[in-house]
């Protein structure tokens, strides 16, 4: 080591190269490098999905809440925990594959929306329609759907189904619902069609299209995560 004090710039530029590529060489004869990391997405699918019963995943949804502000986007940042929204409190969470699509904006979050007042009637605090997507995108959606927003500052959203984004898919791995429709639609990672309700940060009860989470599937179901089987349910465990 003390010779490369004298060595050309050359054979220092050998000597590194040499230094750097002797681990990688070593872990390839023992077959440390036989195969690739699994994809960051793949990895976190593998979360046991959830069921009755099951803990929610304690997240920081990153969201947007209204300021006193001329500005034409009064909105700042806000950090909002799953704790914030489950904790001593029984909600009826969604969730869907995206914003803007024609399921979800045709039937699922109309639906909701319609029969919010009703999900309150029967013990429900409050309503929450999740998916991958950025807070951005979910306040236009509810826009273009013609929601009501919440004008008073500090207000995170609408005044009945509260648009929740997921825009790291961080809530979604938790609840093992995450789903990747790369090829089928040029999705990447989302979530699968669900409804459940939580009832102070575990689940009360599930409902998964399909029963599962399916990859890359060409169908998107939705026959039980809808407000009707929802309000069927609710109906049925009142007290």
């Amino acid at each position: 080591f003390e010779s490369r004090k004298h060595a050309s710039p050359s054979v220092k530029m050998m000597l590194a190269s040499a230094l750097l590529c002797a681990p990688l060489a070593l872990a390839a004869r023992s077959g440390g490098l036989a195969r690739a990391p699994p994809r960051f997405g793949a990895r976190m699918m593998a979360t046991a999905t959830a069921t009755d019963g099951s803990a929610v995943p304690s997240v920081t949804f990153k969201t947007r809440v209204r300021i006193d502000s001329k500005d034409p986007n009064p909105f700042d940042w806000k950090d909002v925990s799953s704790e914030d929204l489950f904790k001593g409190k029984r909600v009826v969470l969604f969730s869907l594959p995206g914003a803007f699509t024609p399921t979800c904006s045709s039937f699922q979050l109309p639906g909701y929306e319609a029969a919010y007042e009703q999900m309150k009637a029967l013990g429900i605090d409050d309503v929450y329609c999740l998916s991958v997507n950025d807070a951005f995108v979910m306040r236009q959606w509810g826009l273009k759907q013609g929601m009501a927003e919440d004008m008073t500052f500090g207000a995170n959203g609408f005044t009945k189904v509260k648009l929740l984004p997921d825009g790291a898919c961080l809530f979604t791995r938790g609840m093992g619902m995450s789903t990747l429709w790369e090829k089928e639609r040029g999705f990447g990672e989302r979530s699968w069609r669900y409804s459940c309700v939580i009832n102070d940060m575990k689940v009360e009860k599930m409902f998964i299209e399909g029963g599962k989470v399916i990859q890359e599937h060409g169908p998107d179901p939705y026959e039980v995560s809808d407000e009707k089987t929802m309000l069927s349910y609710l109906q049925s465990v009142k007290k």
